[in-house]
């Protein structure tokens, strides 16, 4: 089936807010008594923010009813952080720009809050591009299941395997592919050379360096 549709994730691939995430979370986390080494934040990145404060405090016997607390700590300072820190990840322009010349569909699948996707919208200078979004805030599951891509597919009008994903996370590559979508991610230069990336169809260092040839292996 060709390939006609393009749905890109959002933190760490569009714009550099992981680390404001984790500042964030350590900021809250903080006062709990707990301090996530880097090691362990990266095994819960790409989660919902309500799976990653339930998961380490279960990990750490924090009492349940601090929960939603703690998940509205985050993300209040998260929008404020991205608000006035966010950087834009090399080649999101040019990206985007890219698909839309070759008359693929776009939208953007996301575990954050809409709020927060609609802010990155407008902060990237991509709305004009970008014509369904779908969030994992409400769903039963988020990533790594695939739903949130089903989602934005089916908004988009289009079969999963007519879409191409852009990720950067381990978990979010799980839900491309359950998804049975095509994934190209993108991670940290830190974790380039991480073996698990051969699950994905292409491992690039950059959003930039995508072209016209890798959209033919892909094909």
């Amino acid at each position: 089936m060709q390939l006609n549709t393009v749905i890109f994730d959002m933190d760490g691939l569009l714009i550099d807010s992981e680390p404001l995430w984790q500042e964030a979370a350590d900021e809250v986390f903080r006062l709990y008594g707990v301090t996530l080494s880097q090691e362990q934040y990266q095994t819960t990145t790409g989660l919902r923010t309500t799976e990653f404060v339930q998961w380490w405090f279960r990990h750490f016997n924090i009492g349940e009813e601090e929960l939603s607390r703690a998940e509205r700590k985050i993300m209040h300072a998260v929008m404020d952080k991205v608000y006035k820190r966010g950087k834009i990840m090399p080649g999101v322009e040019y990206i985007f720009d890219f698909f839309e010349k070759r008359g693929f569909k776009i939208g953007l699948a996301s575990s954050s809050p809409d709020k927060l996707i609609q802010l990155v919208l407008d902060l990237c200078g991509i709305r004009k591009y970008v014509q369904a979004t779908s969030s994992a805030e409400f769903l039963t599951l988020g990533k790594p299941h695939p739903q949130v891509y089903l989602n934005c597919a089916e908004e988009l009008k289009s079969s999963p395997t007519e879409c191409i994903c852009f990720e950067d996370s381990f978990n979010g590559m799980i839900a491309a592919k359950a998804a049975r979508m095509k994934c190209v991610i993108v991670p940290h230069h830190s974790q380039l050379k991480d073996e698990r990336w051969g699950a994905a169809d292409l491992k690039l260092s950059s959003l930039q360096n995508f072209g016209s040839l890798h959209l033919n292996l892909l094909l």
